[in-house]
């Protein structure tokens, strides 16, 4: 409690006095992520976009590695004024607003052209507004991948094979049911004792994206990668609207403009680090596994329909995504 209330102090002194460099304003922004990261990428394109079409009216600052806190400390920061912008894991958002529950959902998505048409789209776009009655206003989606299982001592081929099995997720309801349904025992564990926790038996695997995978060292101590793709749930870039509300008309389309073509070039920085991750696994020794994913989907429904009864005016949405 004592660091965040001397961190919030230090940021106020600091973003107050700072709001502007010469005649221009400045959005800052910070993340958790590494700056080698595809998602960090993303963010500097942003960075150039806006900074072109503004003529340097508006711009970027970039708090990268999880210098201003946690997902969650930085969203409250920008929901009180201090920071202007951010980009966190949906999972992470619906904690603010209910509704990226949604993009949760194991197998929501038919493929990565089905999950950008509808994030893109109009329920993409309803989502995003959402956040503004929580003070924090969606500018896009980022590709964060598909989260994927992978074990230190016995490969996953079918839902069967997680029988028994102590699998690491995030302390999210959705997650863990997931985990559940298809067999396994769902383990929430922060994610830096992970590598720990695998290396001495604690749990028997985890799941993430193959850049995560790599970038953790976790490949060091994992036998199998099965690309099961059980869930693909988003980065989102968002600003918040304390932040927002003092943009003028044009200022706002600048900004709006410059995430959209940032998504765009990030989709490609996310598709070639998924490549190359999955070759240095493979090169360490991994096998990669791509199973029949269908077997899976059918296993965890039940997750789907346990969210619909909790959240029934959601139900629509859902149905929305699955047919389209």
């Amino acid at each position: 409690m004592i660091k965040k209330i001397l961190l919030l102090i230090i940021l106020l002194i600091v973003f107050t006095s700072c709001k502007k460099e010469g005649s221009a304003k400045v959005i800052y922004l910070g993340h958790t992520l590494p700056q080698t990261h595809p998602v960090h990428k993303g963010i500097l394109e942003f960075k150039k976009a806006l900074e072109l079409k503004s003529s340097g009216n508006l711009k970027v600052k970039i708090f990268p590695d999880g210098q201003l806190g946690s997902e969650r400390e930085v969203l409250e920061l920008l929901q009180i004024g201090s920071v202007a912008a951010t980009k966190v894991s949906a999972a992470t958002l619906s904690n603010f607003v209910p509704e990226y529950h949604i993009l949760g959902i194991p197998y929501l998505f038919k493929d990565k052209t089905h999950q950008f048409d509808i994030l893109e789209g109009q329920i993409g776009k309803s989502i995003l507004e959402k956040g503004s009655k929580f003070w924090l206003r969606g500018l896009c989606y980022y590709d964060a991948g598909s989260r994927s299982f992978y074990t230190s001592q016995k490969a996953i081929r079918t839902p069967d094979d997680l029988k028994g099995l102590k699998i690491r997720v995030m302390n999210n309801q959705m997650a863990i049911n997931m985990v559940n349904s298809m067999g396994g025992s769902a383990t929430p564990l922060a994610y830096g004792e992970l590598y720990t926790a695998i290396q001495q038996g604690v749990v028997d695997g985890a799941e993430n994206n193959p850049p995560s995978f790599v970038s953790s060292n976790h490949y060091e101590i994992s036998k199998y990668y099965t690309l099961d793709q059980h869930s693909s749930i988003p980065d989102v870039l968002l600003i918040g609207t304390k932040y927002w509300n003092k943009l003028s008309d044009i200022e706002k389309k600048w900004v709006q403009e410059a995430a959209d073509e940032s998504a765009e070039a990030q989709k490609v920085f996310w598709k070639e680090s998924v490549e190359e991750s999955i070759k240095i696994a493979q090169d360490w020794g991994v096998e990669v596994i791509i199973p029949e994913k269908s077997i899976f989907a059918e296993k965890s429904k039940p997750v789907m329909d346990a969210f619909i009864q909790e959240f029934p005016e959601m139900a629509l949405i859902v149905n929305q995504i699955k047919n389209q």
